[in-house]
């Protein structure tokens, strides 16, 4: 007996970016059997981004078809973003639910980097998210509705060794998220940020096995459908979440310290203590809230020195 209270998608069209393997196959098959129709786009490339295989689409639609699920492959490279939502459009005539899950690593410390190995990480990850949501924005703007989960990663929070491409890229999807929230809000399309830790084929060279094995894939599904779920009204939020754990971010400022009209070098010396103090911090939700401070300054507090 199907429970009541069951969160459903039916008649709901979902697409997923890297839906081959790890996280993506396991949102794949989790909407599938909530009853939406999926789009499991993959390349089918090795985690560097190297070589191509269809295959790798075609078994988890298999899969999904194989329980009375809908399902259709996508092989079309991230960075061709209208290729992958004429996908949805033509098998299933809308598109409800993004989530750019894509992506590849290319580890180098940063004095070997190469050009190639900066290019591509963008591309994959920062670019071809625009790509996707600039083509599926339309559908969505004429529904009324969607919902828009971009992936970025803990690197992208916090920096990682060997990772500068990763994690500006990571970084840079914050900020792409943040701003497409505030605009999409008004029309019902709601834009959050996930930063999962979990045991795919990316992390499996980085953790051990004692820890991957803390780390299912399972762990992250629920909150991504939730956010995805009709019912809810969140947008603009970022998200860490592994291992049972889930957890909301907030940009945290020191108070800071306000100088008078006049301050050289040898003041913000004196004063660093304060300007990193984070005993009394505040926590700004937008841009104009974030500089507020500035307008409670004067704008003469002594006369100029002669």
């Amino acid at each position: 007996m199907e429970n009541q209270n069951q969160l459903r998608y039916d008649n709901r069209v979902v697409l997923i970016t890297g839906a081959g393997v790890g996280l993506g196959k396991a949102y794949a098959i989790y909407f599938a059997r909530r009853g939406a129709k999926v789009v499991v786009n993959d390349l089918g490339t090795s985690h560097t981004g190297t070589g191509a295989s269809g295959q790798v689409a075609d078994q988890v639609v298999s899969e999904i078809k194989s329980f009375g699920g809908v399902a259709v492959a996508d092989y079309n490279s991230v960075e061709f973003g209208d290729k992958v939502v004429k996908t949805a459009i033509d098998n299933f005539g809308r598109i409800d639910v993004v989530i750019n899950n894509a992506g590849i690593l290319r580890d180098k410390a940063f004095k070997n980097m190469t050009q190639q190995d900066w290019d591509l990480i963008l591309k994959i990850h920062l670019t071809a998210i625009f790509s996707i949501s600039k083509a599926a924005l339309p559908y969505m703007l004429q529904q009324k509705y969607g919902r828009i989960i971009n992936v970025s990663s803990p690197s992208g929070l916090y920096g990682s060794f060997g990772q500068v491409n990763y994690s500006c890229a990571k970084a840079g999807i914050i900020g792409f998220s943040n701003a497409l929230a505030k605009e999409a809000q008004k029309h019902n399309i709601l834009v959050n940020v996930i930063c999962p830790i979990a045991a795919t084929r990316m992390t499996e060279t980085v953790f051990s096995k004692d820890i991957l094995d803390t780390l299912k894939v399972d762990y992250v599904v629920p909150l991504v459908a939730y956010l995805c779920h009709e019912s809810s009204s969140e947008t603009g939020g970022v998200y860490e979440v592994g291992g049972r754990w889930i957890a909301k971010l907030r940009w945290n400022r020191s108070e800071g310290h306000i100088f008078g009209s006049q301050f050289e070098v040898e003041d913000v010396k004196a004063n660093f203590n304060k300007i990193v103090d984070f005993e009394r911090s505040v926590f700004p939700e937008d841009s104009m809230s974030a500089l507020q401070i500035i307008s409670t300054i004067p704008e003469r507090d002594a006369k100029p020195k002669l």
